[in-house]
């Protein structure tokens, strides 16, 4: 077995111990147990000359990793110590520092607030008007609280896997430093949002609500100035991914620029380089957010797929980047839905890609190849991705394929104007009318897409939808795609 083939398997033992873990506690003696299994059949193996139960012997090893880097982390929550302070009666007083960018929204803003070794989620009132910002000093005076669990969604879980245990809504907040102490992480990511915020600014400058809104999402993944009407219709649409840096938006976006470039005449490994430079641009200029950091390392190795034709070995690599994320933060497998959507997107462009564009090549002619490519790409992260959207929304847009592919064009559009329309506003806002024409007729397009498609006839309503049913469809994928593998004998497979 190749030593490629032989980390697989290690990479994906520990992530099923992770993914064991976070459904059913293993107790203390199961581990002792399981750790004396693993250790016998490695030991056993060396007196029969086995390699095949060298390897299984690791394999489980690695599956008890998994299980207790999972249990690591839990062990960290239990004794997080400002958690030990939630749901009491009594105010207290608390004094830290602002730890990311703060987050503005229509009737709120939240900021994340750094007391020694935990982070506190804080609600500010919108009309407290101070203006707090990263590295400021502040003092805290509320009660704390444990994240609510909501019948529909999991509040608790959602914050939990970014480190945050805590919240503390409308607390009396007091401003006691603007003093900075940087190193050289801090002083870097300052700069960025500093950067970001001047960006912002140009955008904002050239563009009026609601296609300012709209474009700040797409270019900045922020949709907090959004209205819940306009949220809806993206919702019903299956455009909701466009608005947001995580899951399918930056691998849908990345593979379509790929696409783009090869279209313009670029060579396939010049458009994966022009491809990767930009989505890495893109991820330093909206501040580094830990969603688009996973997604965009997905969605490039979906692009190396493209780029190297071997499927086999880049499934491989998909493994081992998405169990690297596991090892730092255990908790993304069960609890960030985004993690979920970016690698099963990446994983559809891997490998349904390339079948379903045998079947259009059928049906299209060659002269449509750019449309069918753009096509196929939607199909295959829409299929991949259907029953993680159901099973954790409880909709499902009927019509978000065709939806999707008469959008996805504007918006590959969108994202590369939004940015040059944010730059020159930010440097020259007299000349950004050249960028801001274009970005309105483009947005207004985008717009009558969603008014056409966003009609209650459009979503359906999937409440309680079994876990059994998400294995069931996965397992007929899995299938489908060895058996047209197996008798279609395509060119792109690996070896």
């Amino acid at each position: 077995m190749s030593p490629s083939k032989t980390l697989f398997y290690f990479c994906l033992s520990f992530i099923a111990g992770i993914g064991l873990n976070s459904i059913i506690k293993i107790p203390q003696i199961f581990i002792w147990g399981i750790f004396v299994l693993g250790l016998g059949i490695i030991i056993t193996s060396f007196f029969i000359r086995s390699s095949s139960m060298v390897i299984f012997g690791f394999c489980i090893l690695a599956l008890l990793l998994g299980i207790t880097r999972f249990q690591i982390s839990q062990f960290t929550i239990a004794n997080d110590q400002l958690s030990k302070l939630n749901d009491t009666p009594d105010k207290i007083t608390l004094v830290g520092f602002v730890w990311a960018e703060p987050d503005i929204r229509q009737t709120s803003k939240k900021i994340k607030v750094k007391v020694d070794d935990s982070t506190v989620l804080v609600t500010l009132s919108n009309f407290n008007t101070d203006t707090y910002q990263y590295l400021d000093r502040v003092q805290l005076v509320g009660t704390l609280k444990t994240p609510a669990i909501f019948e529909d969604f999991n509040y608790k879980n959602y914050l939990m896997k970014d480190g945050i245990y805590s919240v503390m809504d409308y607390p009396k907040i007091e401003l006691i430093s603007e003093k900075h102490t940087y190193n050289v992480f801090t002083y870097s990511y300052e700069k960025i949002l500093w950067l970001k915020s001047k960006l912002l600014n140009g955008l904002n400058i050239n563009l009026f609500p609601p296609h300012s809104f709209i474009l700040e999402g797409m270019v900045f993944g922020n949709d907090k100035n959004m209205s819940a009407e306009l949220k809806d219709k993206f919702n019903v649409t299956g455009l909701s991914h466009v608005t947001a840096v995580s899951g399918t938006n930056i691998v849908i976006i990345i593979s379509m620029m790929m696409i783009v470039l090869l279209a313009m005449g670029f060579w396939r490994g010049q458009a994966f380089y022009l491809s990767a430079i930009f989505i890495f641009t893109y991820i330093v200029l909206i501040g580094f957010p830990p969603s688009g950091i996973r997604a965009a390392v997905m969605g490039c190795i979906g692009l190396s797929a493209q780029k190297l034709g071997r499927q086999n070995t880049n499934w491989r690599i998909l493994v081992l980047a998405g169990s690297l994320m596991l090892m730092q933060n255990p908790l993304l497998l069960a609890y960030d839905v985004g993690f979920q959507l970016s690698f099963l997107a990446s994983l559809g462009i891997i490998y349904l890609k390339p079948l379903i564009d045998i079947f259009l090549k059928m049906v299209t002619r060659e002269h449509l190849k750019f449309f069918t490519d753009l096509m196929s790409v939607t199909l295959a992260a829409q299929i991949i991705t259907l029953p993680i959207i159901v099973y954790n929304f409880g909709r499902l847009s009927v019509i978000a394929p065709i939806s999707n592919l008469l959008a996805l064009p504007v918006v590959e559009a969108l994202t590369v104007l939004g940015f040059l329309l944010s730059i020159v506003g930010a440097i020259l806002p007299f000349a950004s009318f050249l960028f801001s024409i274009p970005c309105w007729f483009l947005l207004t397009y985008f717009m009558w897409v969603l008014d056409i498609f966003s009609k209650p006839w459009a979503v359906l309503s999937i409440e309680n939808f079994p876990w059994f049913f998400v294995v069931l469809y996965y397992a007929i994928i899995f299938v489908v795609i060895k058996f047209l593998q197996k008798y279609q004998k395509p060119k792109f497979l690996g070896c």
